[in-house]
């Protein structure tokens, strides 16, 4: 039988409300405490629930026997500091992404957590959507046959953050082609434009290179006057297009493709056919997202199992953005990826 799970949360702000209904909420989950710098915050939160305790020290919250995890959802400056606190006072750790600043931040979290056995997951949202869980069951089982390319654009006018738009928005793609994909990236191009002066770039493109011919391509932009959440992926035998904003049919997939047929009586020619077949939507798990993410996190920890979005796939996901920013400086010039390091 699973134990209860106290839990305290770290900011209250824009995602955090979202973090603190959903475990209270949860069944083997308490929310304990809420820890916010802003009183307001801490009244809003008090006001929803009466039994919750509020502080503005957060150390409180680490020194607290009676919590056993933590969620941290600040702005991403704080993240390292605050899960590093929190895992060297024994708690496991919920962080918001991107997970860190930089890989060697991510790294030395996922070192803390292995050394005290305690459970870090990160809160790549997506993952954990009844789309993307279907995408990943039709991968695994081969419908799609070889993956040509993953596609994925994500716009709107949006609120701009500490960190430029690659970092806050296409974080989620990445996430996403991380758990897709088996392959890893060895190299990354990309490139980012700020219109506001003093802000981090606003619109930016990362193209990622795979072996065996994989290509990635992500556009992310601030500036949108439309909003956009589509990812496509290609196979030899079938393409997804997943479109967030669907009420319903988020998941389309196409019996659609391309064959190629060399031609026995000429080396310089190759024969190209079409392939079209029909469309089908899959019947998706509708269930709320972080529902079943919270769920997650309190399995893993009473169970001792690593999360699906662990501590791995959150640096992963950091050297990605951390390399995309190095290629922005450098006007698009690729940099390499070690894949044995993404892989492992």
């Amino acid at each position: 039988m699973e134990s209860n799970v106290n839990i305290g949360v770290i900011g209250y702000g824009y995602w955090g409300p979202n973090l603190v209904r959903n475990f209270a909420e949860t069944p083997g989950a308490t929310v304990r405490t809420v820890c916010d710098a802003k009183p307001e915050l801490l009244a809003k939160a008090q006001a929803r629930y009466p039994s919750i305790q509020v502080t503005s020290n957060c150390e409180e919250m680490f020194a607290d026997p009676n919590i056993d995890a933590v969620a941290i959802a600040t702005p991403v400056s704080s993240h390292f500091a605050l899960a590093l606190a929190a895992l060297k006072a024994g708690k496991h750790v919920l962080v918001e992404k991107p997970m860190t600043a930089t890989t060697e931040q991510a790294m030395r979290l996922v070192e803390e957590a292995d050394r005290r056995n305690l459970v870090l997951m990160v809160d790549h949202t997506f993952v954990y959507t009844g789309a993307v869980r279907k995408m990943r069951e039709l991968i695994d089982k081969d419908e799609l046959g070889k993956i040509y390319y993953y596609d994925s654009m994500r716009v709107n006018l949006g609120i701009f953050r500490d960190v430029n738009v690659i970092w806050d928005l296409a974080a989620h793609d990445l996430s996403i082609m991380d758990y897709l994909l088996d392959a890893k990236p060895y190299g990354v191009s990309a490139t980012g434009v700020s219109h506001i002066s003093g802000q981090p770039e606003n619109v930016g493109y990362l193209t990622m290179f795979f072996e065996n011919n994989v290509i990635a391509h992500i556009h992310v932009n601030w500036l949108a006057p439309v909003k956009v959440r589509q990812t496509l992926v290609g196979g030899s035998r079938k393409m997804i297009v997943y479109n967030d904003l669907e009420p319903s049919e988020k998941v389309k997939v196409y019996d659609k493709g391309v064959t190629i047929n060399n031609d026995p009586e000429s080396i310089y020619q190759a024969l190209i056919g079409y392939r079209t077949g029909d469309m089908w939507a899959p019947q998706l798990d509708m269930t709320e997202t972080l529902r079943i993410e919270s769920s997650h996190f309190i399995h893993c920890i009473n169970q001792g199992e690593r999360p699906i979005t662990d501590g791995e796939a959150g640096m992963r996901v950091v050297k990605i953005l951390e390399a995309a920013t190095q290629s922005i400086k450098k006007q698009g010039r690729l940099v390499e990826l070690d894949v044995a390091e993404m892989a492992a």
